[in-house]
C-alpha cells in the first residue's frame, strides 16, 4: 500500500484554520481593551475588519481544506480513503474523473465516482506532491499516475 495524500493534511485542517481565525479574535480583543480605556464613542466599526477576516477565512477554509479526506492509500486497483475515523473503499474501475488543482495551495485531487461511496460521491484529498515554485506549474504526477491507472483499467475491461 502507498500513501497518497500528503501527512501535512492534519496540519491544514486542523491546526492552520485555528492559528488563522485566532488572529481576527485577538486583534478584536486587543481593540476592544484599546478602545474601552480611551472611551471612544465610535466602537463598532473598528471591528468591521477583524470580523470581515474571520468570516471570509471561514468560508474559505470550508471551501478550500475541511472537504480534504485525511488519509488516502493506494492498494492495488483499489483506493483506501480514511475520514473523520470511517473509512471506505473504491476500485479505481468505479472513478469517472479525476480533476487536479495547480496554482492552488493546497493542492487538490478531486476523484468523482460512478456511484456514492460511503464518504460521497467526491473524494477530495491533498496529494503528497513535490512542493515548490516550479511543481506549480507542472501536472500532479499523483492525479497524472491515477489517469493512467484509470484508463489502463478502462481499456483491460473492453
Amino acid at each position: 500500500m502507498r500513501r497518497l495524500s500528503s501527512t501535512l493534511t492534519v496540519f491544514y485542517k486542523r491546526v492552520f484554520p485555528i492559528v488563522w481565525l485566532i488572529f481576527p479574535v485577538f486583534s478584536g480583543l486587543i481593540l476592544w481593551n484599546a478602545l474601552t480605556r480611551s472611551h471612544s464613542s465610535v466602537v463598532w466599526p473598528s471591528f468591521l475588519p477583524p470580523l470581515i477576516i474571520f468570516v471570509i477565512g471561514g468560508l474559505l477554509f470550508k471551501k478550500l481544506i475541511f472537504d480534504l479526506a485525511d488519509e488516502v492509500w493506494l492498494d492495488s486497483d483499489q483506493l483506501l480513503v480514511k475520514n473523520r475515523g470511517l473509512q471506505a473503499r473504491v476500485a479505481l474501475a468505479d472513478v469517472i474523473n479525476v480533476n487536479a488543482t495547480i496554482m492552488v495551495n493546497p493542492r487538490r485531487i478531486t476523484l468523482l465516482l460512478r456511484a456514492d461511496s460511503r464518504l460521497g460521491r467526491n473524494i477530495t484529498f491533498m496529494p503528497a506532491s513535490p512542493r515548490g515554485f516550479t511543481a506549480a506549474f507542472k501536472p500532479d504526477p499523483i492525479a497524472t499516475e491515477l489517469i493512467g491507472r484509470i484508463d489502463a483499467l478502462r481499456q483491460a475491461r473492453r
